[in-house]
């Protein structure tokens, strides 16, 4: 199509962010948005069988804009927009967008490779493995892109109606998008590499430059090129929850798209794996580089274990007399290494060196929240550790430098505790929910990245300025600022947002049941 995928999605979200919005301050949610306009002769008939519509070429048509699927001349002059249900024109659209949304993927991937990675004055400057490390298996990605955009296209030539994708999707999912594992398992190598390039090869800088000024190009940069493979796979699980979402309960079509849904589920959880396993294991010999056990030691390295907060807080040493004393001496500095499955308590020495003088398995941790008992006991909690290094109990009284830190800290170490809004032993009714209008990327571990349009359930928020949200289409969990998002006022946007993301999840056990009871820390 005429757009490139990066502008594709980027207007595709803003126009879901926009929808929501006049959603949101409609009576009824019902009423139909600017996305999902039905026309007004679209009123509902006895069906035409006999009819045969026009086929749609739409894909081999490089010009085409950025469309709703009834917009199309092709569906108008159809008069199948008389024919079909309001709901099912929503259908309708929700399969277009994952065809068209898939012809401009494809579009921007042929560039990458045609207008950067084929580039003789590249090629010149960059040695095989450099480049092999930048363009990884792009290749195999296109030729997999290139299958799949013709098995849509195919279907959507079929019949002016779309019959279904979802079962195109599974297929090719289950088939051949593993290559999308071994793509984005190389991120983090491939983002070294392009930085270290940048800042070591001015001729490779210099060539960059002049490819991204191309008009081709239309002023996306080239990292914007490189990690289009990650958001396809992410947004094309979106894509086919929407769709499952519109499709009649308890159909074959139905079905089809839990399938659909299921499987590339598994393709981005194990991208997500891929890309986290290199750092976090860089990570924890980093950690394990820095610690001296003044207990006896613990075996840090884990290929199970992993790093989710770590940081300063001051550690209160015990009643003082003396008001002097009282100033001066009430706290002193520790450091916090919390794992996954542990927590290990330090001292800061010499040397950029932490001393280890406690720790516990996190599932024995609890916290409380003291009352304010004036500024000097301000973001003041208790730690208590049900069994320590020496296999007895220990209680830490523990200050924070803000409100937001103080429960940040206390969500991580104790990750099941009741937040404001919610009771995690509870099932999740009419909690707030925000809506990401500026994306956000994590700066630290408890943080969580945010994408245009995200839907979050708000689990607590702090008066500095910080939210600790869950996201409803895959329940991760993670802080973010508040200002990246805007609230969801009306009740009944809430509980269809909620609806709906219990439908997607209803073919796993455990989400069916119950929520958020998963912790994804």
């Amino acid at each position: 199509l005429g757009l490139l995928y990066q502008e594709y999605r980027d207007k595709s979200t803003r126009q879901e962010i926009e929808t929501r919005r006049l959603q949101d301050s409609q009576t009824d949610p019902e009423e139909s948005s600017p996305s999902e306009e039905t026309p007004s002769e679209a009123e509902p008939t006895s069906p035409t069988e006999n009819k045969a519509p026009p086929q749609i070429s739409l894909l081999r048509n490089s010009n085409s804009r950025f469309n709703l699927w009834q917009d199309l001349p092709e569906i108008r002059s159809s008069g199948v927009l008389s024919i079909l249900q309001p709901d099912e024109i929503k259908l309708q659209e929700a399969m277009f967008e994952l065809v068209t949304s898939e012809a401009s993927y494809y579009k921007s991937l042929k560039l990458l490779v045609s207008h950067f990675m084929e580039n003789e004055r590249l090629k010149k400057i960059l040695h095989p493995s450099e480049a092999h490390i930048l363009f990884s298996n792009v290749l195999d990605v296109m030729a997999v892109s290139e299958r799949f955009l013709l098995d849509l296209e195919q279907r959507v030539e079929e019949n002016i109606v779309i019959s279904d994708v979802c079962d195109i999707v599974y297929q090719h999912t289950v088939n051949h998008f593993s290559v999308y594992i071994t793509y984005v398992s190389n991120q983090t190598y491939q983002e070294r590499a392009y930085k270290q390039l940048l800042q070591d090869k001015p001729a490779f800088r210099e060539v960059i430059s002049q490819l991204e000024l191309d008009p081709k190009c239309k002023g996306l940069s080239f990292s914007s090129f490189l990690i289009l493979p990650f958001q396809r796979i992410t947004r094309l699980k979106l894509l086919v929850q929407n769709i499952l979402k519109k499709v009649e309960e308890k159909s074959d079509r139905e079905n089809t798209a839990l399938d659909a849904h299921k499987e590339l589920e598994t393709v981005v959880k194990a991208c997500n794996e891929g890309v986290r396993k290199m750092s976090r294991t860089e990570q924890m010999i980093s950690i394990q580089k820095k610690l001296e056990f003044k207990i006896k030691s613990v075996p840090i390295i884990s290929h199970s274990r992993w790093l989710l907060k770590q940081g300063e807080l001051q550690q209160m040493n015990g009643p003082k007399t003396s008001r002097t004393l009282r100033t001066k001496k009430l706290f002193r500095e520790i450091y916090l290494f919390l794992f996954n499955d542990l927590l290990v308590i330090c001292r800061q020495i010499p040397g950029d060196k932490y001393q280890v003088f406690d720790s516990a398995p996190r599932g024995l941790l609890r916290v409380e929240e003291l009352e304010d008992q004036g500024q000097s006991l301000a973001n003041v909690f208790i730690l208590r550790l049900l069994e320590n290094a020496d296999d007895r109990e220990a209680s830490y009284m523990l200050k924070a430098s803000s409100q937001s830190e103080m429960k940040r800290w206390m969500i991580s170490l104790a990750p099941n505790r009741r937040t404001k809004f919610v009771s995690f032993t509870s099932r999740l009714v009419d909690c707030p929910q925000i809506q990401c209008v500026h994306p956000y990327v994590a700066q630290q571990p408890d943080e969580l990245s945010l994408e245009l349009a995200d839907v979050l359930n708000i689990l607590d928020k702090t008066d500095d300025g910080w939210i600790f949200g869950e996201r409803l289409h895959d329940q991760e969990r993670g802080w973010f600022p508040s200002s990246m998002g805007e609230e969801i006022l009306n009740p009944k946007i809430r509980a269809q947002n909620l609806k709906e993301c219990f439908r997607v999840h209803k073919s796993d056990d455990s989400q069916r049941r119950k929520l958020g009871s998963r912790n994804r820390q």
